[in-house]
């Protein structure tokens, strides 16, 4: 057994800002599944501002075809808090006569025929956060290890990491069962775990989650994050990681 950390990041938000992919890629999924709908090619606003309550990449294929209707005001003004968005999903779905499998599986056949066809492209949809990189290949040198949680297929998550140079001990991707399950199997073994993730709302519920009490949780300042995220972590048991102190030595941080 280690007592060194063994650090646990969510990828979208945290490692990689894929806006421009996460849209391209549910709006070609919607077309696919309805291809009379009328969508931009840029990403639009409310898009972007419906990210931070975003879960799973199922929901944004779901929420293109909203913003199709011309139900922007509509769609953000209903996501104003968790249960204002559920209620939108659950909604949406009844609307469209589609499954959280059928939409998670145009997805991701979109994402494998775009690597398939031109992975330089699809790659260049991305970019990894500044220092992100450079912080990542450091951490070796300070006897931690890490490796990726994420609600994304693993093996998209591993292109992207591949590309920079990038070997986590292991990625975990939506295969392989929730977060808080993935983070039980790992703390089984002994090792103290920090877990970093820029949605509030995951953070909330790992530290809800019998037997990750002493599973220590960064929400980064950096990712996908509503207004009011910021507020009142501390008496949930929530660290607050600013990018000064994630560059910074393990042992200064929060």
């Amino acid at each position: 057994m280690t007592s060194s950390p063994l650090l646990v990041f969510d990828f979208d938000g945290v490692l990689v800002d894929g806006m421009e992919e996460y849209w391209w890629a549910a709006r070609r999924a919607a077309l696919d599944l309805a291809p009379g709908l009328v969508l931009p090619e840029p990403v639009p606003a409310a898009f972007a501002r419906l990210r931070p309550w975003i879960h799973k990449g199922w929901e944004m294929v779901l929420l293109a075809a909203e913003l199709s209707l011309g139900a922007e005001a509509q769609t953000v003004a209903g996501a104003v808090d968790a249960a204002g968005y559920d209620t939108l999903l659950a909604a949406a779905l009844a609307r469209w006569g589609w499954s959280a499998a059928q939409l998670q599986q145009a997805l991701e056949e979109v994402r494998s025929e775009a690597i398939a066809q031109d992975r330089d492209g699809w790659l260049a949809r991305h970019r990894f956060f500044p220092g992100v990189v450079e912080r990542l290949q450091a951490l070796a040198g300070e006897g931690a290890g890490w490796s990726v949680l994420t609600t994304k297929g693993g093996a998209f998550a591993g292109e992207l990491l591949a590309a920079a140079g990038l070997e986590p001990l292991a990625v975990y991707g939506h295969e392989q069962g929730s977060k808080p399950e993935v983070l039980l199997r790992l703390r089984a073994a002994g090792r103290p775990l920090w877990f970093l993730e820029d949605r509030r709302p995951t953070l909330e519920l790992v530290r809800r989650s019998a037997g990750l009490e002493a599973v220590r949780c960064y929400l980064v300042a950096w990712g996908y994050l509503a207004p009011d995220d910021r507020q009142g972590l501390e008496p949930l048991g929530i660290r607050w990681l600013e990018t000064e102190a994630f560059r910074a030595p393990l042992a200064e941080w929060p």
